[in-house]
């Protein structure tokens, strides 16, 4: 029901900048929540940040002030402007997607979300 293909991932020095894009086909008219997540090596996925159907926004305290999040509604793109880039950014960055009532974000347990991308890897040093 919903395809999710993520780019624009790649390797950046730290304090740079890099914007990841994620192509979002949905084949329903059920309302979604859109999140980005990232997993670094040997860790757990975790959420960096989510966008509702209202277009509400939230992100992780992580991220928060320097990663922004927005949505291309004429291309069906989502995309995570990462900026002011740590090496502990580095990760596998993954778009992904789940089915709610109103396309509410009630949560941002990996384990919600049903649809998921391939991922693109962004390395910062």
């Amino acid at each position: 029901q919903v395809q999710l293909v993520e780019s624009g991932g790649g390797s950046v020095q730290a304090g740079g900048s890099l914007r990841l894009s994620c192509a979002v086909s949905v084949s329903s008219a059920n309302d979604y929540c859109l999140g980005w997540f990232r997993q670094a090596s040997g860790k757990e996925r975790e959420w960096v940040g989510s966008l509702d159907s209202d277009g509400r926004i939230n992100y992780a305290n992580s991220v928060k002030g320097r990663f922004t999040i927005s949505i291309d509604n004429a291309k069906n793109t989502l995309y995570l402007q990462m900026s002011s880039l740590k090496p502990e950014d580095t990760a596998m960055y993954y778009c992904a997607a789940l089915t709610s009532r109103a396309g509410f974000c009630y949560t941002d347990a990996p384990m919600n979300f049903g649809y998921w991308g391939q991922g693109t890897q962004v390395t910062v040093s």
